[in-house]
């Protein structure tokens, strides 16, 4: 898959530009996303990468420029039809339901893939029932591709929050997303853990045939797994590239460290 060659990418981002008040959160940004490609979006807090995932995801509107995805405008996508237009998400903060088995949370995210309706489900007509049963078992099948079998039925407010991170990624998998967005899945993690995700990343991208989009403060992760790294500082983008030379960039240096 990293390999792969494609003419078009999945995701382009086109001098985007948002401003909260009289802060400037992104300044003209633009970067592709191949298909089949993982890319590293890096830079120092209060770079604009959060910033950039909520445009992308629909929380957010641009102020200039555009997003298209799958050669179409996300612009006037409304927030609610992203997942099922292709596109999931991780959070920086677990946006879990804690008190619900780590089986429904997963479903919760296979919803949009669902058919039916309140109405349908309520009477238990049989199109809804056959779709709850496929959904579960997409929703099974997730968890024993991530270890997370075992703990199907366990509340997620009892799990470890490394296994945690691991329950939200398989919601944002249940949807089956063509462009998965990866919003610091390393935040909180231990060595050993950081290196178990970047393999389960990789493995993710081959078997499910994923486009992944990675914020990611541990360069390590990034530099280990990213086919294209993209660099922001203060909402611009200062240097893009394969990792070995972006590792390297002049401007990119003096943003982590203060000097060039």
């Amino acid at each position: 898959m990293a390999g792969a060659v494609a003419s078009q990418p999945l995701l382009r981002v086109q001098d985007v530009a948002v401003r909260f008040g009289g802060i400037v959160a992104l300044d003209g940004v633009s970067f592709d996303v191949m298909p089949g490609h993982i890319v590293g979006l890096i830079g120092p807090n209060g770079a604009g990468k959060t910033t950039l995932f909520n445009c992308v995801s629909r929380l957010y509107e641009c102020e200039r420029g555009d997003i298209g995805f799958d050669g179409s405008s996300l612009l006037a996508v409304p927030r609610h039809r992203i997942a099922a237009l292709g596109i999931g998400r991780t959070f920086q903060n677990l946006a879990l339901f804690r008190t619900m088995s780590v089986l429904d949370n997963v479903m919760v995210g296979r919803h949009c893939r669902t058919s039916g309706g309140f109405f349908a489900n309520a009477l238990r007509l049989p199109f809804a029932i056959r779709s709850d049963r496929e959904a579960r078992e997409y929703a099974h099948a997730l968890l024993t591709l991530l270890g997370l079998e075992s703990v199907a039925a366990t509340r997620v407010s009892e799990l470890p929050f490394g296994t945690q991170k691991r329950v939200e990624l398989a919601r944002a998998l249940a949807s089956q997303p063509k462009l998965l967005l990866l919003d610091e899945p390393a935040s909180g993690l231990n060595h050993e853990e950081v290196g178990k995700l970047g393999a389960l990343i990789r493995g993710l991208r081959e078997k499910l045939r994923l486009t992944v989009l990675l914020v990611e403060h541990h360069m390590n992760l990034v530099m280990s797994i990213s086919d294209w790294v993209v660099a922001l500082n203060f909402g611009r983008r200062i240097a893009q590239g394969a990792s070995a030379e972006v590792r390297e960039h002049p401007e990119l240096v003096k943003a982590y460290l203060g000097t060039a």
